[in-house]
């Protein structure tokens, strides 16, 4: 293989570079380049490129490459890479003769490009399946915690109160984008740049939809230099995750501060907590500190892909196939433990309603709704009905006085030496603005935090899930018809 140079492999290129890689590719990518050879050599054969009579031999040969696995096969890093290894096991087989022709009209280049995309395709796959658990997952809890009333936060500071169902909405209308996100990524994978050769294509009659159909493929790229020089969909696949687990990172985060003690609002299952080698009392929601700690992995891989790109020539080139996707398989496993780790932490998770129920009473976040009271019922402006709510809150909170104690006496006496106008507005409905439950309740505008308009929302959601499972299944069914045409049309070249 190593005709044209006069010496062999640096024992430290080996060792640094090619055995890293070999072993890597030989986990991740052997079967699908066993199918890529075959799908090749089945096409150099209906085309009538490759004899029958050797393409047979050949097929034969690749079968029991592919039975006998990755393990047994025997390793020579001076091969540079798997193929050549795959490669020299074939030509020990039925010689090199008849081994030689496999790669008749293609190049290392559009082979390892071809085999990318489909380790990446295999990846997002597993990603949109494992995105959609935890829509369903969260869809489930969100109705759940429907009516369950909590002050939500802006500024870390308290706000208005909604309800852990409206919170767990908003996230899944969040992860609701980063499907539509994925399947796109998705799709711009599965483009087969096979045929590209090593960037100009190939005089052969080659048949590159065929060999497309063959492995699973929706289209073929249609420049040959930008068949082997592309790995956008690589930087788009790993920002898409990115995205993804920015809002896995700020569950999280948003979960953890709940268990504080100081906020005490929520508890975590003994199964996904630690303890202390020191301290007896600690129970640790370390899965939520695991999870957000992978987001900074993934972000990190973004960088890293996006680096090796940057002052590359648009064509093939080692730091393009060979190191701008060296972390873009991690970054999958780092999505796959971080959604696992934050399903099973939510499905074994203890809300403390009436905790949160009489902070929300007390933190003054419900005031909003008595400013909207006093618009509807004195007809003074919002602005007039701020401004005297925010020195009443003030007044309060100077005389130590509990959100309770505000009543129909106070409103009077500040509006009259405020706006030299005394509002009147009865205590009933000033307790009931008060109210968090009844504050909620109020909020029925599309979106709101209302129990009926989230079912609205739910509903909506639920609707569109369902529509990404069916895309999903399809997808799935595409593969696994792709796979049988190509199994089907080996038996046929038998």
């Amino acid at each position: 293989m190593r005709e044209r140079l006069s010496s062999e492999l640096s024992e430290k290129v080996i060792h640094y570079l090619f055995e890293p890689t070999i072993e890597s590719e030989r986990q991740r990518s052997f079967q699908n380049m066993m199918d890529v050879n075959k799908a090749h050599l089945s096409m150099l054969m209906f085309e009538g490129i490759v004899s029958e009579t050797a393409g047979h031999t050949i097929m034969h040969a690749l079968n029991e490459i592919k039975d006998t696995g990755s393990e047994q096969l025997k390793i020579d890093p001076q091969l540079e890479d798997l193929y050549f290894n795959i490669e020299q096991e074939l030509i020990e087989r039925v010689g090199l003769e008849v081994a030689g022709q496999l790669h008749t009209g293609r190049s290392r280049n559009d082979l390892y490009a071809a085999v990318t995309r489909m380790n990446s395709r295999d990846g997002l796959q597993k990603v949109c399946k494992l995105l959609l658990k935890l829509r369903f997952t969260l869809v489930e809890l969100a109705e759940e915690y429907c009516h369950m009333v909590l002050s939500g936060y802006t500024h870390m500071q308290p706000a208005e109160p909604i309800t852990i169902g409206h919170y767990f909405s908003a996230i899944l209308h969040a992860l609701e984008r980063d499907f539509t996100r994925m399947r796109r990524a998705l799709q711009q994978s599965n483009v087969s740049p096979l045929g590209s050769g090593a960037m100009a294509g190939t005089a052969f009659p080659i048949n590159r939809e065929k060999t497309a159909r063959l492995l699973g493929f929706t289209d073929t790229m249609k420049n040959s230099l930008d068949g082997i020089a592309s790995r956008d969909y690589i930087l788009e696949s790993l920002s898409v995750m990115n995205i993804f687990m920015n809002h896995i990172n700020r569950l999280s985060y948003d979960l953890y501060i709940w268990s504080t003690d100081e906020y005490g609002i929520v508890e975590v299952g003994d199964s996904v907590a630690a303890t202390s080698s020191i301290m007896p009392q600690k129970k640790n929601p370390i899965t939520l500190e695991h999870i957000k700690a992978k987001s900074s992995h993934v972000l990190a891989a973004v960088v890293s892909a996006t680096s090796c790109m940057s002052n590359i020539p648009y064509g093939h080139c080692r730091d393009l196939a060979g190191e701008s996707t060296k972390y873009f398989w991690d970054a999958l496993n780092e999505v796959e433990a971080a959604v696992e780790l934050i399903i099973e932490t939510m499905q074994t998770m203890t809300f403390k309603e009436q905790k949160m129920l009489e902070r929300a009473s007390n933190n003054f976040s419900t005031v909003t709704e008595l400013a909207g009271l006093l618009v509807r019922e004195a007809g003074i402006s919002f602005r007039q009905s701020h401004q005297l709510i925010g020195y009443l809150v003030n007044y309060m909170f100077q005389h130590k006085m509990s959100l309770k104690q505000l009543n129909s006496r106070l409103i009077e006496q500040a509006s009259t030496e405020m706006f030299g106008k005394r509002i009147s507005v009865s205590q009933d409905k000033i307790e009931n603005a008060l109210n968090p439950a009844t504050n909620v309740e109020a909020k029925k505008v599309q979106g709101g935090p209302a129990s009926q308009e989230v079912k609205h929302q739910l509903d909506r959601l639920k609707q569109r899930l369902l529509q990404d499972e069916n895309w999903m299944s399809q997808q799935m069914e595409t593969d696994h018809l792709s796979k049988e045409m190509l199994r089907t049309d080996l038996q046929q070249t038998k």
